[in-house]
């Protein structure tokens, strides 16, 4: 057994108001597959990087295996895949490459330039030459961006095999197709189990909700003791005053009596005040690392067609889609599905009024309001605040969006330039829900998205029922949202 050990590493980024990590401490055994979680912004990201040497913190990280992160980039991509990737494993034997690509689905892709492979494509390829580097422990950061259904499951069922790696996925499926340890980045600790994400995930709801209703019970015991403390206490007081009394039923009080009295009874007041403050302080323990993802909000408009969009026939000159034909009705949340490189995006941007080369009809419906969510994230800029001007948004209804997302109040005076990749797709998914529709598009809006969040969002698509044509590859999501799937 050989032990990764992290001691008290404390980080923090340029400019930064607060630290990602402070004090971290952390062992994991390098033989566990090993899926690592948290909100956008925990620093899943930056704890790989961390540990590959890209950044540097203080603390002490010590590991008897050399650490390779994912993604990386080859120094001639212009070679034939098995040339190029071979360049990275140089201890392997051709044999072996063959064979690893071969698990991957990538036999047929080998003499083909890697630099014209899909990019789900590279991503398995570049898996597995860092699989063959030997004495190696991979950090595998985000691998299913680019992976349609079919690659996901190629590997999941590739790494599962493997023994001996840390992953950053938002993909629940996938994590528990291929980990057997989770990690998990709480809001005040960090949390390491053996199992799946689904099962850790049960568990945090099941101890969730036990302390929400122990923390309902303590606050309500609080206030009966703090009520109670405070009868006493003047009951104390007006006994107390009864001493300077001159007469009492025509006799002189007795001072000794009443003084043993009133402190008797004050006696009782701080004993309960004392039980009031043991309650608070019990509270304090509780609902430390709960993740309040609050009900986010939508307002659909409601078309007054059945009929919002139907494509006839179309195909495409530049990939395979040929005669497709769809129409798309009110209330219905269409996932479209298929391989990379089979026209999906093409099909959502012809639905928005883009000029694509094709054959065959588009019809939309007249006066249709569209809302689109892009899976690019590069051409944002900007504050925050800018960004939503620009939409014509309700500042603060975007803001408070995106505080129930999981942004802290000093990321909301950020750049748009800044954030994490995470948190670029939330602030176009903000927009989105800011937005009333007919029909909500969204291409993949679901890549680097924190599994939290897309439960969250799930809730929302199920408590309010847009019409939505989408694509996106989280088999949960998907079977969850999604009223019917379109395979390409």
């Amino acid at each position: 057994m050989s032990l990764l050990q992290i001691q008290n590493l404390t980080f923090g980024y340029d400019n930064a108001v607060h630290n990602v990590f402070d004090g971290l401490t952390l062992s994991l055994d390098t033989d566990w597959r090993c899926g690592l979680a948290g909100r956008n912004g925990r620093g899943k990201t930056t704890l790989l990087k961390l540990l590959s040497g890209e950044l540097c913190g203080s603390g002490d990280i010590s590991a008897s295996v050399r650490f390779e992160y994912f993604p990386y980039a080859l120094k001639n991509p212009e070679l034939p895949t098995l040339v190029a990737v071979g360049e990275a494993c140089p201890g392997a034997q051709v044999w072996q490459l063959e064979r690893e690509l071969s698990l991957l689905g990538l036999a047929g892709s080998v003499e083909k330039p890697f630099s014209l492979l899909s990019e789900g494509q590279k991503t398995r390829a570049l898996l597995a030459a860092m699989f063959l580097r030997e004495g190696g422990f991979p950090l595998i950061d985000e691998p299913t961006n680019h992976l349609d259904a079919a690659g996901r499951a190629q590997l999941a069922a590739y790494l599962q095999k493997k023994p001996g790696f840390l992953l950053v996925s938002h993909d629940r499926a996938f994590l528990d197709a291929c980990i057997d340890h989770l990690v998990v980045l709480n809001k005040t600790d960090v949390e390491v189990r053996a199992g799946s994400f689904s099962a850790w995930y049960k568990e945090r709801l099941e101890r969730d909700a036990a302390e929400r209703a122990a923390d309902a019970r303590l606050k309500k015991e609080a206030a009966a003791f703090t009520e109670a403390a405070r009868r006493a206490t003047g009951w104390a007081d007006k006994v107390e005053a009864t001493k300077y009394n001159t007469k009492n039923s025509g006799l002189k009080p007795d001072r000794g009596y009443i003084g043993a009295k009133s402190a008797r009874m004050m006696k009782r007041a701080k004993s309960v005040e004392a039980r009031s403050e043991k309650a608070a302080a019990g509270r304090l323990a509780l609902l430390k690392n709960t993740e309040e993802a609050e009900a986010l909000k939508l307002s659909p408009l409601v078309y007054h067609s059945d009929r919002l969009v139907e494509l006839k026939d179309i195909s495409f000159p530049f990939c395979a889609l040929s005669n497709f034909s769809l129409t798309l009705r009110r209330g219905e949340r269409i996932a479209l599905q298929g391989a990379n490189g089979t026209g999906k995006t093409s099909l959502l941007r012809l639905i928005l009024g883009e000029n694509i080369p094709r054959e065959g009809d588009v019809w939309r419906g007249g006066g249709l309001v569209l809302s689109y969510v892009s899976q690019k994230t590069d051409h944002l800029s900007g504050s925050l605040g800018d960004y939503a001007l620009r939409f014509g948004l309700d500042k603060s209804l975007y803001f408070a969006i995106l505080t129930k997302l999981g942004f802290a109040r000093r990321q909301l005076e950020g750049n748009l330039e800044d954030l994490s990749g995470g948190q670029k797709k939330k602030a176009m998914l903000a927009r989105s829900l800011c937005e009333k529709a007919h029909l909500y598009i969204w291409d993949e809006p679901l890549n680097f998205i924190d599994l939290f969040s897309r439960i969250q969002i799930e809730a929302l698509l199920k408590e309010y029922e847009p019409t939505m044509l989408f694509v996106e590859h989280d088999a949960a999501f998907v079977q969850a949202v999604a009223t019917r799937t379109v395979i390409l």
